[in-house]
């Protein structure tokens, strides 16, 4: 072998050695398995989720269905999703009940007699407000994702605005006072703070993202739905600051 055969030889290894390792074919095993992982598992919790909500409507509701008019007694088969169906209906009928002038009256008197209950009248007072100020299409409930300080100076929490405070409680401040819901991670209890307006800091995140940071943990960080000309003037304004 010539010289320069062996330079080239020499300047091949070179470059063979500073070429970056090639993913084998465990790793490529590796990554596939991960994908498929990530495209199925989002997929596989909802419909087992759902699966699992449909077969708890059904086995309560499905009892009850009169046998003359349950269809699955006409059936060689059962009808997933039959008890869901027969609430919907159910709910629909009672609905439409209930807006008609018999239906209020019966409505006002079912309600006098809870009031005379001592214990049922609380349960029932306080279920009746939730369901009103959630389906309200005006609530401010629940809408309002903001930042406070909690449970200490410079330890920032996410919270919900869920109302005004009471004229009782606003009486003790000359500012405005809400009601902000600070939820635990993972969120099975929480905190009801009655803060100033002016310590509340409302940022730009939907209720939907809100949530899903606070029950992921702070793993899934929403993405940010500004457009890329308004991210661009806020990057130019911090760097100027």
């Amino acid at each position: 072998m010539d010289r320069n055969e062996q330079d080239s030889q020499s300047a091949a290894d070179e470059s063979t050695s500073h070429r970056p390792a090639g993913i084998g074919l465990m790793g490529r095993l590796r990554a596939y398995f991960l994908a498929g992982v990530l495209v199925t598992a989002p997929i596989a919790v909802t419909v087992y989720l759902g699966w699992w909500l449909l077969a708890f409507i059904d086995g309560h509701v499905r009892p009850l269905i009169p046998s003359a008019y349950n269809p699955e007694n006409y059936l060689p088969f059962s009808i997933p999703g039959i008890g869901v169906l027969t609430l919907i209906i159910v709910l629909t009928l009672i609905g439409a009940f209930a807006a008609g002038y018999v239906g209020r009256l019966v409505v006002r008197i079912g309600e006098g007699v809870v009031e005379r209950m001592p214990v049922v009248r609380s349960v029932y007072g306080a279920v009746k407000q939730i369901v009103e100020t959630v389906l309200a299409k005006k609530s401010k409930a629940f809408r309002e994702v903001v930042l406070v300080e909690f449970p200490r100076h410079g330890m920032w929490s996410l919270g919900f605005i869920t109302g005004g405070a009471h004229p009782e409680i606003q009486k003790i401040s000359e500012e405005e006072m809400v009601h902000v819901f600070i939820p635990c991670a993972p969120p099975t209890a929480g905190y009801l703070a009655i803060l100033p307006r002016r310590e509340v800091t409302v940022i730009d995140m939907t209720v939907e993202d809100g949530l899903k940071l606070v029950m992921s943990g702070g793993i899934v960080t929403p993405p940010d739905r500004k457009p890329r000309e308004v991210k661009a003037a806020l990057l130019d304004e911090r760097k100027r600051a």
